[in-house]
């Protein structure tokens, strides 16, 4: 692809597979200094055991501090940019991410997403039987993989699933780092617009869901946070799931072992989603970090306001951290996978991810027990900072 040769070692893949420079970079120095899409020179961090202490120490390692840095070609104010990040939590450190975090914990617990389970049953199934209804073949990714964490964020949120087309293509731009500075910028500015208008409803009549909850239960929150809370879990939401359910169904077609194993032995599912999502690591890499002391990383020195990114994806793949990290075995669970974050950063919406995921695959499997890939080459989305397929052409 054209825009390869911009992209930085951790956002390069060959299919499912890390850039050999990448796996240089781990199995050599460790940490190396690139060139990030953002235009600016970052230190990226690639084993597992650097990147869980770099995500471990928000002290040394803080994400609020980026907010100092003016990337190439955009220019804005200490204000705007504030305002950008108002309701952020990937901009904060304690102790105001925590003060955010926690308005938010009570939605997400485990509990709390278990009642969310047969509705996303149902969501399930009501996608499965528009499938089968509309015949072989289908496009996988607009029919299954992502309508069905569209709708479910959409309801936790309560945001209008009919305004489906207009967020995702927003998200898409947003997210797709060979995009002109300016679309990018323009399609957060919509995202934003739309948002405030979603927030100002639910400030005027607070319902059950999340918006709602979060202005009934917390009037110390700004109408910016809400904003910006709001889109990020918009956007999280639906993004990070629908290229799991999309690049996971794909992983398993071509790896016939491995989905015998799970079709034979449903109950595996749990321990399947997590070695996914350690082999796939659809989010490459964290978010940039800033030092704010000279630190020492894998023999590294780096200066205080120096800018850092960890390689998840490096990570993940790490032979120091498991054996035949480059095989697919849903047998090990891969505990300890690094593709949900680590530390204070920890995904989330990681409880809700998981359970869509544990429900969407099987539920897939068993009603098309004769699924397979049409095309020999499913459409990859290379330049997308959340990694997945933009199609894919199946049939039963």
């Amino acid at each position: 692809m054209s825009e390869f040769p911009t992209l930085p070692p951790h956002m390069r893949r060959s299919g499912f597979d890390p850039d050999p420079e990448l796996e240089a970079l781990r199995d050599g120095k460790g940490v190396g200094l690139v060139r990030t899409t953002a235009g600016v020179d970052a230190w990226l961090v690639t084993r597992h055991e650097d990147v869980r202490a770099v995500l471990s120490d928000a002290e040394r390692f803080s994400a609020a501090e980026t907010i100092n840095f003016q990337l190439p070609g955009v220019e804005s104010s200490e204000e705007e940019r504030a305002a950008l990040r108002a309701g952020n939590l990937l901009a904060f450190d304690p102790p105001e991410h925590t003060r955010l975090r926690r308005m938010l914990t009570p939605e997400f617990t485990l509990r709390r997403i278990r009642r969310l389970e047969p509705r996303i049953t149902c969501i399930v199934e009501e996608h499965l039987d528009a499938m089968e209804r509309a015949g072989s073949p289908a496009d996988l990714v607009p029919s299954f993989a992502l309508p069905i964490p569209s709708l479910v964020i959409c309801e936790l949120l309560g945001v209008p699933y009919a305004d489906r087309e207009d967020f995702q293509r927003r998200t898409g731009r947003l997210l797709d780092v060979a995009a002109p500075v300016e679309e990018r910028r323009a399609a957060q500015a919509e995202s934003r617009a739309y948002m405030a208008g979603l927030v100002a409803r639910a400030q005027a009549d607070p319902g059950e869901e999340l918006l709602g909850t979060l202005v009934r239960e917390h009037d110390d929150l700004t109408t910016d946070e809400l904003i910006g809370i709001g889109d990020l879990l918009l956007v999280a939401g639906h993004e990070t799931t629908a290229n799991m359910l999309g690049l996971g169904t794909l992983a398993l077609l071509r790896d016939p072992g491995q989905l015998e194993l799970l079709r034979k032995e449903p109950d595996r599912v749990d321990a399947a989603v997590e070695e996914l999502m350690r082999w796939l690591s659809i989010v490459p890499s964290s978010t940039f970090r800033t030092t704010t002391t000279a630190v020492e990383i894998a023999g590294q020195e780096i200066g205080a306001g120096e800018l850092v990114m960890c390689a998840l994806l490096g990570a993940n793949r790490d032979p120091a951290f498991l054996s035949d990290p480059e095989v697919l075995d849903i047998t090990r669970g891969a505990p300890g996978h690094l593709a949900f974050g680590h530390g204070v950063h920890h995904c989330l919406g990681a409880p809700l991810a998981r359970m869509e995921m544990r429900i969407a695959f099987p539920a897939l499997f068993r009603r098309f027990p004769e699924l397979r890939e049409v095309e020999s080459e499913a459409h990859f989305r290379s330049s997308s900072f959340v990694y997945g397929l933009s199609s894919l052409k199946v049939a039963w």
